[in-house]
């Protein structure tokens, strides 16, 4: 009998999880499409992702595309991280070349799954009996695909990117749908000093969902009284921008300091550290420290939130990340100890990131 009522306390979760995923409106909601915010690259999470001025390589076609053109010859990048404790995988790839002395492209994908979900929505039959044999199994991934350009302006020192996004979304059999975005990007550079703005879906990102009615129709009648209706298909993600800046110290002992903060805005009220109706803003710092262009270290503070505790007193809270990297002869290992899991806790997790120049191989 314990077990029975188990098995039921999960299927009540699972229903609760598939339309808190599927109950999408057409109004603009605050937060939507969260997996292509959480970062790239261990070198740039490692500095609590503080990179929008100074990103001058591959994953820049994810941190701000104006980046580019730092570009000298083709490289490509990847990572690899579990998340919420190894429930979750999230993988990047990335490839990106200069086209001229002007111009440089790039495309990265993103995905973001939970695979090998059981699905006990036909557990009971139809005579009211339990029959395991009918658990089955079922993923959810959701995709980003993204197509980058940059190129140089005329005045000295700015430059300009934009991406193109493509969303993929996919809950089993339940529901599936596809999005479509653009974020631009800008950065300067100015007596060793560098600004970037990055501003992200920037038209509004729009997922278009199409549900499978005869799923639908299967568990619409679990819980009495509500999941009465097809849910709306149309999520809108609302943009976001990035402002930052850096400077890059440089000692005679073959040693180097990289200094860099983010103000990371949303235009919505959140619990940020600064909040109104109007913006929000997430201020983040990071440094990194190189010797011989062989060995960084890297530290980082962000996420910065006001946290309202059990006993309604109020605190701020943030996020301290760490890190280090090695690279020799185009090849660089980037390793971050940071929080991606629950960003209110400290459950922190491993990433490594790996990234090529194909010069090498010439």
């Amino acid at each position: 009998m314990i077990f029975a009522k188990t098995i039921e306390l999960k299927k009540t979760a699972f229903f609760f999880l598939l339309f808190t995923m599927l109950s999408y409106s057409q109004v603009v909601r605050k937060y939507s499409n969260e997996f292509m915010n959480i970062g790239v690259d261990a070198a740039a999470l490692g500095m609590s992702n503080s990179v929008v001025a100074n990103t001058n390589d591959v994953n820049s076609g994810y941190w701000n595309p104006a980046g580019l053109l730092g570009l000298e010859n083709g490289q490509i990048a990847v990572m690899h991280a579990n998340y919420f404790s190894n429930i979750a995988q999230y993988d990047y790839a990335a490839y990106a070349k200069p086209i001229d002395n002007e111009s440089a492209w790039g495309i990265s994908m993103i995905r973001f799954g939970v695979d090998d979900i059981l699905n006990t929505t036909q557990l009971i039959d139809g005579s009211g009996n339990i029959d395991y044999n009918r658990i089955s199994k079922f993923s959810t991934a959701d995709y980003g695909f993204t197509f980058s350009y940059a190129r140089k302006l005329k005045l000295t020192g700015l430059k300009y990117g934009v991406n193109s996004k493509i969303i993929r979304r996919v809950i089993g059999n339940f529901a599936n749908s596809w999005g479509f975005g653009f974020d631009v990007g800008v950065q300067w550079e100015r007596n060793d000093w560098h600004f970037g703005l990055m501003l992200r879906d920037i038209t509004t990102t729009y997922n278009i969902w199409n549900i499978n009615e005869d799923e639908y129709k299967k568990i619409k009648n679990t819980v009495a009284g509500q999941n009465q209706e097809l849910p709306e298909s149309t999520e809108i993600t609302i943009p976001k921008a990035q402002f930052g800046m850096s400077k890059k110290f440089e000692f005679h002992n073959e040693t180097s300091l990289l200094a860099s903060g983010n103000l990371n805005m949303q235009f919505a009220m959140t619990n940020d550290i600064i909040s109104s109706n109007a913006v929000s803003i997430d201020p983040a710092l990071g440094f990194e420290y190189g010797y011989t262009d062989l060995v960084f270290l890297r530290a980082g503070l962000g996420n910065f939130q006001n946290v309202t505790q059990i006993d309604n007193t109020k605190r701020i809270g943030f996020q301290p990340n760490i890190g280090l990297g090695f690279k020799y002869k185009g090849i660089q290992i980037d390793y971050a100890l940071t929080d991606l899991g629950d960003q209110s806790a400290a459950l922190y997790s491993n990433i490594f990131s790996l990234k090529v120049d194909l010069s090498i191989f010439r």
